[in-house]
């Protein structure tokens, strides 16, 4: 049956709270992406009960409904001329659903967007320098020499990776001026050019400045009765930053009143000529004062308080990481590590307690927890945040039961008060982990080695205690809501239906219950158990789970809704033997656990196990087709449900 589209975009837009609730609309091949002012006037079961909407999901800020190839474009037209919906396009709509947020938020976010691209390269040379650092230092294993004074043929060696390492600082107004330049929209050729012109040759370098002062070495520029500092800004970032904001801007503008070739040639040169006038006779010397004020007050306070100030700094730097304001730290750090500021990083030896004692938790976790789902979850992103990635300990483990998090901070705490105590300071960026160790100052490698142990005792012991006598994990209880799950835009044509158990494959009419065995259920087959947990067998939403836990309803992304029943009457059991692991409304993933069945019991009291997985929604599609066969493991394609032929005009 043909849809008739503009009573679906009718539908659609009575189930959003009307057009005034809708701030921007654009779609893409397969979905309405929607801009909300106001989620909590969204009829979500509206939504959900209409038989043309395939599903419904939010991210990026964007309400998404999924409509389909070929129908959704459709839609989307009668609800901009229609219902008088605001037409945009997906990058703006992007744009106004990232405005959505706080400025706060949204200056994060932008930090953030700017500094990941760039961080690979800084990675990679602040582990260069520890290579060096290793290489170099006096006393490390040799006693009164380095490893290149007892090997006297890896001088060489060392002088081109102290080179290498010393590039990614050096240059870091080209790269963030590349970075910034971008996230701000304007021409990144542009952004780069103006960061290189800040780190000139001609330019008296950043990390000879102090003393060229001193020593009167400083040339000036003499324009608009100004003496201006003829000086560069090597690893250098906040000035970098309003200079590429300043350009970008100044960019769009000229943009505006040329066009064509005047455009072309005009733009770039007078961009470049105003800004670079500007950058550095008022923005540069002010950020510059700026920056070197930001830096040296924390550092300030980081010495003055003493291991106080280790203390709290380290008891705080977690839920830092939960709202995202770390992304702003390089901007101190590489001052510090870069030879700009001698004093090296107090940062990174925090963060690394703050990462070991929050895996530390998640590993306790692990060894008190019977829950499957999370004993896999905790085991997993413990290894990571031990190895210094610690958002899935934190936003997968440690948050969703809470008193993890609150032992992995005082454990922090702990370790970040020793960090303090003892000066560890690092010379380079790392994995801030147990494997940072490489990025620490070589006379403080011991103390930070021995510091990061008793941090990962402390947390360990405090959390695995604290699990067994009062955590009640070990009693399999339930944890808080599960993050939210993406289910991919390809998704949405995807017509295949994986196997949710390991098994034999028995032919629905072989099950001893006439419902399924007719097909009044839906067409599809059934399993026979050969144990393990239960799977989605879609990527999609579960549309109903049942409290016992002996039955879901999915309904994938495509469309197709799939019954999996597990085993014949066993409702009568009202949920024992059963532990489910979603609910109604859960996003899942193809292999996403479902529910934990325990089918010793089932058969020793005497129930039918074969568990049918059944299409029953398939009047509106093709058939089924390539049904499965014989022995299957979970993940196994088990069939293919046809679409229906697109109806002729």
């Amino acid at each position: 049956m043909a849809m008739d589209h503009a009573k679906v975009a009718s539908e659609v837009l009575d189930a959003l709270g009307g057009a005034d609730n809708i701030n921007a609309a654009a779609h893409c091949a397969t979905r309405l992406r929607l801009v909300i002012n106001d989620d909590g006037k969204i009829n979500q079961k509206a939504l959900d009960d209409n038989p043309a909407l395939k599903g419904t999901f939010k991210a990026g800020g964007m309400f998404q409904i999924i409509v389909g190839p070929g129908d959704v474009d459709v839609v989307y037209d009668h609800l901009i001329k229609d219902g008088g919906v605001r037409e945009v396009s997906k990058d703006e709509a992007k744009s106004e659903a990232e405005a959505g947020g706080n400025i706060f938020s949204r200056f994060i976010k932008t930090i953030a967007d700017i500094f990941v691209p760039v961080l690979p390269a800084l990675i990679a040379g602040g582990l260069l320098m520890a290579l060096n650092n290793v290489l170099t230092a006096k006393g490390l294993i040799y006693e009164g020499e380095g490893i290149v004074d007892h090997f006297k043929w890896l001088k060489d060696y060392a002088s081109l990776i102290n080179m290498l390492s010393a590039a990614p600082f050096a240059f870091l107004p080209v790269l963030i001026g590349f970075s910034a330049v971008k996230r701000f929209g304007g021409n990144v050729y542009l952004g780069a050019a103006m960061g290189a012109a800040m780190i000139s040759s001609s330019l008296t370098s950043a990390y000879d400045l102090s003393q060229a002062r001193i020593d009167g070495k400083v040339q000036y520029w003499h324009m608009f009765g100004l003496n201006v500092e003829q000086a560069g800004y090597q690893a250098m970032v906040i000035p970098v930053l309003v200079v590429a904001w300043i350009l970008a801007w100044t960019e769009k503008q000229f943009h505006k009143v040329f066009k064509g070739t005047a455009d072309f040639l005009l733009t770039p040169l007078l961009t470049i000529l105003i800004v670079g006038f500007l950058t550095f006779i008022v923005v540069g010397p002010i950020t510059r004062e700026i920056s070197d004020g930001l830096t040296d007050g924390i550092v300030w306070v980081y010495e003055h308080a003493g291991p106080f100030g280790g203390f709290v700094f380290g008891l705080f730097y977690s839920p830092i990481v939960v709202t995202g304001l770390h992304q702003s730290f390089p901007a101190v750090e590489i001052p510090l590590i870069s030879g700009a500021k001698p004093a090296g990083d107090f940062i990174f030896p925090i963060a690394s307690m703050a990462n070991v004692a929050q895996g530390a938790a998640a590993l306790a976790v692990f060894f008190t927890t019977r829950d499957q789902k999370m004993k896999g979850m905790s085991g997993a992103s413990a290894a990571s945040a031990l190895f210094g990635i610690t958002e899935p300990a934190i936003f997968g483990v440690n948050l969703r039961l809470r008193w993890p998090f609150f032992i992995a901070m005082g454990a922090s705490a702990v370790g970040a008060t020793l960090v303090s105590l003892f000066d560890v300071r690092a010379l380079s960026l790392g994995a801030a982990g147990f494997v940072g160790f490489v990025s620490i100052r070589t006379n403080d490698i011991p103390v930070y080695v021995a510091i990061e142990a008793i941090t990962f005792l402390v947390g360990f012991i405090a959390a695995f205690f604290y699990g067994k006598t009062r955590g009640n994990q070990g009693a399999g209880e339930t944890v808080d809501e599960a993050p939210a799950v993406a289910i991919p835009e390809e998704a949405a044509t995807d017509f295949s239906i994986v196997s949710p158990l390991k098994g034999e494959v028995v032919p629905l009419n072989e099950v001893k219950d006439a419902t399924f065995a007719k097909g009044i259920l839906g067409d599809g087959v059934a399993i026979a158990p050969a144990g393990g947990v239960v799977v989605s067998p879609i990527d999609g939403e579960v549309k109903v789970a049942f409290p016992t836990g002996h039955a879901y309803g999915l309904v994938s992304a495509s469309g197709v809704e799939i019954l999996i029943h597990i085993g014949m009457d066993t409702v009568e059991l009202k949920g024992e033997g059963f532990k489910p692991l979603v609910k109604t409304g859960d996003k899942v993933r193809k292999g996403q656990p479902l529910v934990e069945v325990d089918w010793d019991l089932l058969k020793s009291k005497g129930y039918e196990i074969v568990t049918p997985v059944v299409v029953s929604n398939g009047a509106k599609f093709a058939g089924i087709n390539d049904k499965a066969s014989g022995k299957i493991a979970t993940g196994d394609p088990l069939y293919t449900v046809a679409p229906a032929p697109a109806p002729v005009a």
